[in-house]
């Protein structure tokens, strides 16, 4: 006998009966209205899911019956009525008193649930988060001859169940009443029940209706006809500029047929960042299930804002998100290859679209062509880099440079740039998101192209030496340059390169500042820590600055004999250098900066009052 078996048989012959749980309904509502639903205007779009479910399951029965739900508001109080399938007294008990229980489990309904909006069996108690009383009165299809059957619940989870006479339902169907809990009539409104009736309810397949105003809006704006491709757009801009308050730049089908998707996604106007997730807006066999869908593209998608349809996807307990399953996996790929096949077909004709497109958001396509290399084999021609040639492709800036030198990061290309550009050396600023990882991909997609990283050695070997013995006869003033730097950690060379208007050149690469960041914090460290530290040193190249020995200025300083103003000199052009490469400061070169500026400003009044 196995321990299940064993188990049973225990309990079986236990002199104690089972006691069953019981449910304090206030206490679950007030669960649902901070838990599971994000706000009370749930209540309607559970409302409008019972109905639809209702008249989906008589019409799989009775596929001539009338498709209708009215809701009536008025004076605090709300009346939902509907043509479905309705309820006999035993449903009642059974579905509407069981917690938990979902009429799309009902026996002979299994084989239909596919067009069933719910699932759960919790959706009529969101209904407690307004109201506090329901009373349902419903009239069975499926049994002609039962009479209608009243069922009336309150807030503090009682409820009653009677029979009512044929007059007082004489079709087929179901009408709930609700009547507004104190301080939330607001949600019963008129105004505010068309409103939400119209931001759930608009793509749902049958004839909604509040008072006489209609809900549904169909068919779609992304499946109308429309006299042409222009057409189209105005209205899919105008459709929206009315949903998310923006006008697109363009709109992309999501027609995937085998995934049960409808719809169309906006491209956003204006770039927004990476880590941003945007909110995308599902409805779920036409009912608005969630205005918040983050998980729906992939990642690199951020640029676009979607609404669709599906019949596929399933939502959570709550209804206002979607379940992450494999499905919903598949259907992301899917939406991810429809935005694909519009960025390729954009770029095979429609250059100026894609263009615009590019200009706002090339971090996005940068972002899938890191992982695509069909994706970026497309590209080329388009996305723009920071480069020593200006903004150019990569495919433009291979073609001009038999080897595509790279940096890093955005500190490194500064320092090099002009330099290096100078020397007729093609350099890309692989510093911002997603550029260098590109480059390094580009002989993938463009075969026999050589692609190397510039660092501070590289440049430095394309620098002319200086004639040895010019260097010879300034060794003096290098000597004192080196002893004024040396305490910074930073070398000097001299070279000779162009342009002549640069006097000096400050050079390192990441080894050399992480060198220098260690022995920043060793100084600032308890003798433990420096020990620490001290033993983590390591052979880094030191940063150098490399005077340009064609400079004037430099060939007036180099000629000084005083070594206190070979030094205040040296300080000036360190910092000086540090400042055209746009790096950030440390405190030691702040001060080092104050310091060589009063200096100068010192010996230029010293010598005026000589003279």
């Amino acid at each position: 006998m196995d321990s299940q078996t064993s188990q049973s048989s225990q309990a079986s012959q236990s002199p104690h009966p089972p006691h069953m749980f019981q449910v304090d309904l206030r206490g679950l509502v007030d669960l649902l209205s901070h838990h599971l639903y994000s706000s009370p205007r749930v209540y309607l779009r559970e409302l409008l899911q019972n109905a639809v479910d209702a008249v989906t399951a008589r019409r799989a029965e009775q596929p001539d019956a009338p498709a209708l739900v009215r809701l009536q508001p008025a004076d605090g109080a709300l009346r939902v009525e509907d043509s479905g399938i309705g309820l006999t007294e035993a449903d009642v008990h059974d579905l509407l008193a069981t917690i938990g229980r979902s009429s799309k489990r009902a026996e002979g309904l299994e084989e239909a649930r596919s067009g069933f909006l719910g699932q759960f069996g919790i959706g009529l108690l969101a209904c407690f988060l307004v109201a506090e009383r329901i009373r349902v009165v419903s009239r069975s299809a499926r049994t002609p001859g039962a009479p209608p059957v009243e069922w009336t619940a309150c807030d503090d989870g009682s409820y009653t169940v009677r029979t009512l006479p044929d007059s007082a339902r004489p079709e087929p169907g179901t009408t709930v009443h609700l009547t507004a809990r104190p301080g939330a009539a607001e949600w019963l409104a008129p105004e505010r029940v068309l409103s939400l009736a119209r931001d759930f309810g608009s793509l749902l397949p049958y004839d909604v209706r509040v008072g006489e105003e209609p809900v549904t809006a169909l068919p779609a704006p992304w499946d109308r006809p429309y006299p042409s491709p222009a057409a189209r757009r105005v209205a899919l801009a105008r459709h929206c500029h009315e949903l998310f308050g923006f006008t697109p730049l363009d709109s992309i089908g999501l027609d995937v047929p085998l995934a049960g998707i409808r719809g169309v996604a906006y491209v956003l106007p204006a770039a927004v960042s990476p880590a941003r997730r945007a909110g995308h807006r599902v409805h779920l066999k036409g009912m608005l299930l969630t205005e918040r869908a983050e998980q729906l593209l992939p990642d690199w998608a951020f640029f676009v804002r979607c609404v669709l349809d599906t019949d596929s996807l399933r939502p959570t307990a709550s209804r206002e998100s979607l379940y992450e399953d494999e499905t919903l996996a598949a259907v992301r790929e899917a939406l991810g290859e429809r935005i694909r096949s519009w960025l390729t077909g954009l770029a095979a004709g429609d250059p100026e679209r894609l263009t615009a497109f590019l200009a706002v958001h090339h971090l996005g396509v940068k972002s899938l062509a890191r992982h695509d290399r069909g994706m970026l084999r497309t590209m080329l021609p388009w996305l723009p880099f920071e480069t020593t040639d200006g903004q150019l492709s990569l495919e433009e800036f291979a073609q001009r440079h038999p080897v595509v030198h790279f940096t890093r990061t955005v500190e490194e290309y500064r320092q090099v740039a002009p330099i290096a550009s100078a020397q007729g050396i093609g350099v890309v600023n692989g510093g911002y998101t997603y550029d260098g990882d590109l480059v390094e991909a580009l002989p993938s997609v463009r075969p026999g192209t050589v692609v190397a990283e510039l660092d501070a050695d590289t440049v430095t070997a394309h620098l002319d030496a200086v004639d040895p013995a010019e260097e010879l006869a300034l060794s003096g003033f290098l000597a004192a340059a080196r002893a004024k730097l040396d305490p910074l950690g930073c070398d000097v060379a001299l070279r000779a390169f162009h342009p002549l208007s640069v006097p000096a050149l400050h050079l390192d690469d990441r080894a050399a500042r992480h060198e220098q960041a260690r022995a920043a914090a060793e100084e600032q460290s308890d003798d433990l820590w420096a020990g620490i530290l001290g033993s983590l040193r390591g052979s880094a190249p030191r940063a150098r600055l490399v005077l340009n020995h064609l400079n004037p200025l430099v060939r007036r300083i180099s000629s000084l004999r005083d070594p206190e103003l070979i030094g205040t000199a040296t300080e000036s052009l360190y910092g000086q250098a540090l400042l055209m490469a746009q790096r950030p400061l440390r405190p030691a070169d702040s001060a080092l900066l104050n310091r060589a500026f009063i200096g100068l400003l010192e010996w230029a009044t010293h010598g005026e009052g000589d003279r």
